[in-house]
């Protein structure tokens, strides 16, 4: 690996806690460089822009996210095994500092980023391809019901985890998110199929 890149790869590293924390507004060029240990000049000679740099912290902070919920999935075969271990493990498995890339990235760019806010939007989409292939795949296999609309079973869990989360980190001793994560196993296990 080259110096260059590592010095790109350590200044995303170092932005990317900055920018989930603070906000793309919030976050200033100070603040990445004193993080990073750089010169503001060098800064620019990775990145064209402050947006730029933010695109590539988001998709760094997610891809961190979605590799610690999905750890050990690809060991388990049952359609919905492999998705009680995702919600599992997204509730107890570390969070990336300053919580869900996703949904900070969601409401930090509502209103402003059309960058991140289509970022953004195509982590959304990718996560519920993902899942969907689950539960679709556990339909085939018939493990899960036929009659079960796929798409409406990933709503429903990404509804309940991404919110769970956001409240758990207003009132963190309320439990929303390990009361999501025992309302979702539950429903998971309805949409097995019977055993005859």
């Amino acid at each position: 690996m080259s110096k260059g890149t590592e010095t790109r790869n350590r200044i995303i590293e170092k932005s990317a806690p900055l920018f989930n924390r603070k906000g793309f507004d919030g976050c200033s060029v100070k603040d990445i460089v004193d993080a990073a240990g750089l010169e503001k000049g060098s800064l620019y000679g990775h990145f064209p822009n402050k947006e730029s740099l933010a695109v590539a912290a988001f998709d760094f902070a997610w891809k961190e996210t979605c590799e610690s919920r999905t750890a050990g999935m690809n060991q388990i075969d049952g359609a919905i095994e492999k998705l009680k271990l995702h919600v599992h493990n997204s509730v107890v498995r570390p969070v990336f500092p300053g919580g869900c890339p996703l949904i900070n990235t969601v409401i930090d760019s509502d209103d402003g980023n059309p960058a991140l806010k289509n970022e953004a939007r195509e982590a959304l989409k990718t996560w519920r391809r993902f899942l969907q292939g689950i539960v679709e795949q556990g339909q085939e296999r018939n493990q899960i019901r036929s009659e079960v609309e796929a798409a409406d079973v990933v709503a429903v869990m990404i509804a309940l985890l991404e919110g769970a989360m956001v409240l758990d980190r207003f009132d963190p001793k309320a439990g929303f998110l390990d009361k999501a994560e025992q309302h979702i196993v539950t429903y998971l296990n309805s949409l097995a199929v019977a055993a005859i």
